[in-house]
């Protein structure tokens, strides 16, 4: 029967540091942490997101700036209101809530918001910095999934790590989270060939694939650490991952649950990124 990575208890933990630091800051140095976050449209989910954030900024003691766009606001609109936020010095970090309407290049949009305040680490120098192992940031999600793992006591150099999918927000900068680790990676995707037989050589198992309950018993390793990053709704309206949590659960080591594993840990490493982004534009930064 598996352990339980608690996430909401490890988030909480991560938060609590930041606003002990962010409070450390204001009393030392005068600094008041910022973090801007654009939406653009009524998209619900990305709504209950952005309420999120501002929630989690309260607890850390951060100033939260919100701009909600018109769906109908222009590429040219959005990109203007960037620049804005680039020079800002009361904004330590930006992020622009994804998606954003068809007509917008996300691309030209995450190319604007300045390397030192792109919180999400989307920013082309950010993902070479990940890369080769010299970065300020790291992607909120892999990194929450990073600190999940730690959470275990399991060390990672030496171990057999899967990862199945290839995204740029997760995927790939997972496995080179777990490589700068001394993890072996092996990364899969809609073209592996027999999968399952891939997946339960891992030691350690993370799973963003967008697919509800994909990952099944045969396909996991006894033992094996088995991280579910999806989170899909089912025709019933509950919440669920991309691990058969019911049949994986005995046969795993350790996993986290949907909901309550790796998504609260998306926001609290946003949090840290943006403390980060504070020390580093004051030059505090260790």
């Amino acid at each position: 029967m598996a352990k339980i990575i608690d996430g909401k208890a490890v988030s909480a933990q991560v938060k609590e540091q930041v606003r002990q630091e962010t409070e450390q800051l204001r009393a030392e140095h005068g600094i008041e942490v910022g973090l801007a976050v654009v939406i653009v449209g009524d998209d619900p989910a990305s709504r209950v997101y952005v309420n999120n954030k501002k929630k989690a900024c309260e607890a850390v003691g951060f100033r939260s700036f919100e701009y909600a766009l018109p769906a109908e606001t222009t590429q040219e609109e959005l990109l203007d209101l960037v620049d804005t936020l680039n020079k800002d010095e009361k904004v330590n970090g930006i992020l622009v809530q994804l998606p954003v309407p068809k007509h917008i290049d996300d691309k030209a949009i995450i190319d604007a918001i300045s390397p030192d305040k792109d919180v999400d680490a989307f920013h082309a120098k950010n993902v070479g910095g990940i890369m080769i192992g010299d970065y300020t940031f790291l992607p909120c999600t892999p990194a929450g999934v990073m600190e999940l793992i730690d959470a275990t006591g399991v060390e990672v150099s030496g171990k057999k790590c899967v990862v199945i999918g290839r995204s740029n927000i997760v995927g790939k900068p997972m496995a080179m989270l777990l490589l700068h680790r001394s993890g072996t990676v092996t990364i899969c995707h809609s073209r592996t060939q027999d999968l399952a037989s891939v997946t339960r050589e891992a030691d350690i198992l993370v799973a963003s694939v967008g697919r509800a309950n994909f990952v099944t018993a045969d396909m996991v390793k006894e033992g094996a650490v088995v991280i579910d990053v999806g989170i899909n709704r089912l025709e019933n309206g509950k919440l669920c991952g991309d691990v058969d949590f019911a049949s994986v659960e005995p046969k795993a080591g350790w996993i986290t649950p949907v909901p309550g594993g790796v998504g609260p840990m998306t926001i609290a490493m946003l949090m840290k990124n943006t403390l980060t982004a504070a020390k580093a534009q004051n030059g505090l930064l260790k």
